[in-house]
């Protein structure tokens, strides 16, 4: 897992999305919620290409609330390793957040998780 999240408000416009993306050398952004009962949303570049440049979109004109999914599939921070890796495989997701106690804490990629799992027998 890494700490390292970006958020972004969902009224973003997809342009400035992207911006953002390229800045912080991501290729996903979290969606904040709209207010206290709403859920996360995520987009990833592939929303992006799929969603607005595929169809043509003005990126300037459309909002990222437009184009992301949510809810973000996610997991608890206390989940075990093995049923996370099920669950991205499961939706084939390659990342989601991590939550604890309602808010995000950070991001979860399958790359870390076989690279921790690797890691773990090693040393066994």
């Amino acid at each position: 897992m890494w700490n390292k999240v970006d958020i972004v408000d969902h009224k973003t416009t997809v342009q400035d999305a992207l911006n953002t993306m390229e800045h912080k050398k991501t290729k996903m952004l979290i969606v904040d919620k709209a207010h206290e009962h709403d859920e996360y949303g995520i987009v990833l570049i592939a929303d992006i290409a799929r969603k607005a440049i595929a169809q043509d979109k003005s990126l300037d004109r459309v909002n990222v609330y437009e184009i992301m999914n949510k809810p973000a599939i996610s997991v608890n921070s206390e989940m075990n390793i093995r049923y996370c890796a099920r669950l991205l495989t499961r939706f084939n997701l390659s990342r989601c957040p991590v939550i604890d106690d309602g808010k995000i804490v950070g991001v979860v990629s399958l790359t870390s998780i076989v690279f921790m799992n690797h890691a773990y027998r090693a040393k066994r």
